[in-house]
């Protein structure tokens, strides 16, 4: 076998130089790594196998001899991060700029890295860094094809109720794979260097006729802030890589097992005297709810999901008494922390994501209520509220709402699930209803008032009088609700995400409700 050993390790060292010096070189300028120092730093020394790497374009001589050879522009490797196996999917950026090629397909193909993962059950990495497809193919089958792609992007939908799926955009991604930075349950992008869109800058100008650069058409500043799409920012690739690794740290391997235990130092009886002051009296004050979330979980375990994107609502992961929890806070700081459609579709994305693997999730409420005012009817608040009501009834995974301030209409009731292991406490600073009682007084006495000799002084006695029936005692009177002194948070917490184990055992499995990107 010695003359096909040495074909091999030939081939394996065209493999390995990927689209050449030049190629690297000019990657390297830009500030960015290659798919195989990614892979170094990614994953653990000598547990990475790679498969599918012999794939590519060989050029050969009259003797069937070959010439030279152009891999593909992917690299596929099965490795362990920390500790545990996973698929990870590399974008080659340069070989052809990361685009597919047409040759390859056909009988006798190997099993595709996102059927790998599924039917291993591990987690899934993209790490995109590819132009999707290109016009060159045309040219190397001698026709064009009607888009099928969904053919083989199946397994990647099917993914994503199997196995945690991140995706990482780690340069200029067109075409489907922007759409698979998408098809995720978390992803990041670097600053500076990254940026995704169904056609880059080429394609808007012929479609549209205006010139645009790549940055400011699909750059972190639109994908993180405005759109959504993406969730996380990166300074780095380095960066980038290590939330990888965090964001994968709280989750199972896959819907068959239970979420990883942490042995923690913070103690799971700790009170924090120092919530009593949290909320301030003066109702147009606000308070810091970041605060309340570090006090409350284990120390330095909270990691933020989408922190620039629905600015409103705030969505993560967290550790309490070494268990992942979910974790979401209104933030009074944007809308006085009511939920837009924005923050609305965080907070699904949360749920969803707690409900496929097994994770409790923690509200830490301070809702007044829907983004009113015409742009949050332009965005339709309706429908997108309605969508958080069907997502909040549909979940089964143990819930908490711990009641820190506000708690008002519609959206408030997306703090309450009225079936499963649901709990609820309330802080004596709570206080709740249909609405607000100064606007709410306006409208229910509009007549009233406007009669009245001194309308003003009209309103005020009428607000006096159904402020002095919200106190929170008085809804404890009538319905039991029990309201704690909010140093007692984080052992109240810690005992209902313990008490949650047994509940989340008895769920292991694919969710009920399909998960949606």
């Amino acid at each position: 076998m010695t003359k096909d050993l040495e074909e091999l390790e030939r081939r394996r060292e065209l493999v390995a130089r990927m689209g050449g010096e030049e190629s690297i070189a000019f990657h390297h300028s830009r500030g960015k790594l290659t798919v195989r120092e990614r892979l170094a730093l990614l994953v653990e020394d000598g547990t990475m196998e790679e498969f599918g790497h012999l794939q590519g374009h060989g050029e050969y001589g009259p003797d069937n001899e070959l010439i030279d050879f152009t891999p593909k522009g992917e690299v596929n490797v099965m490795a362990d991060l920390d500790g545990r196996r996973v698929v990870i999917s590399g974008g080659d950026f340069t070989v052809r700029g990361g685009s597919a090629s047409s040759s390859h397909g056909g009988l006798g193909q190997e099993t595709r890295p996102a059927e790998r993962a599924r039917e291993w059950r591990i987690p899934y990495i993209r790490l995109l860094d590819a132009a999707g497809g290109s016009v060159r193919g045309f040219e190397e089958i001698g026709r064009t094809y009607l888009p099928d792609g969904n053919e083989f992007t199946l397994p990647d939908v099917e993914l994503l109720n199997t196995v945690p799926v991140v995706s990482a955009v780690l340069g200029s991604v067109a075409g489907l794979p922007a759409v698979n930075a998408c098809m995720a349950h978390w992803n990041v992008m670097v600053e500076g260097t990254s940026q995704i869109f169904p056609g880059g800058p080429p394609v808007v100008k012929a479609a549209l006729g205006y010139d645009i650069a790549k940055e400011e058409l699909g750059g972190p500043e639109i994908h993180t802030r405005i759109s959504g799409c993406v969730d996380n920012l990166a300074g780095s690739e380095e960066e980038a890589l290590a939330m990888i690794k965090r964001f994968l740290s709280y989750l199972p391997s896959s819907v068959h097992e239970m979420a990883p235990f942490v042995e923690t130092d913070d103690p799971i009886d700790r009170i924090a005297p120092e919530l009593r002051e949290l909320v301030p009296d003066n109702p147009r004050r606000i308070h810091d709810a970041r605060k309340l979330i570090d006090v409350v979980v284990d120390d330095g375990s909270f990691f933020e999901i989408a922190p620039n994107y629905g600015r409103a609502r705030i969505t993560g992961l967290a550790r309490i008494g070494g268990y992942p929890i979910g974790l979401m806070s209104n933030d009074p700081r944007f809308h006085g922390g009511a939920t837009d459609v924005a923050g609305g579709s965080k907070v699904m994305r949360l749920l969803q994501l707690c409900d496929t693997f097994h994770l409790p999730i923690v509200s830490l409420a301070d809702e007044p209520g829907f983004h009113v005012g015409l742009e949050s009817e332009k965005q339709g608040i309706e429908r997108a509220g309605a969508r958080l009501v069907a997502v909040t009834c549909m979940t089964r995974m143990p819930w908490l709402t711990m009641v820190i301030r506000r708690l008002y209409g519609v959206a408030g009731q997306c703090h309450h699930r009225p079936t499963g292991m649901f709990r609820r406490y309330c802080w004596p600073s709570g206080r709740w209803g249909s609405m607000h009682i100064s606007g709410g007084a306006s409208a229910a006495y509009r007549r009233e008032i406007e009669s009245a000799d001194d309308p003003e002084a009209k309103q005020a006695e009428i607000e006096d009088r159904l402020n002095a029936l919200a106190s929170p005692f008085r809804t404890a009177e009538a319905t039991g609700q029990d309201i704690i002194d909010p140093a007692e948070t984080r052992p109240l917490i810690a005992r209902f995400v313990a008490d949650a184990q047994p509940i989340l055992a008895s769920q292991l499995g694919p969710p009920p409700m399909p998960y949606l990107p």
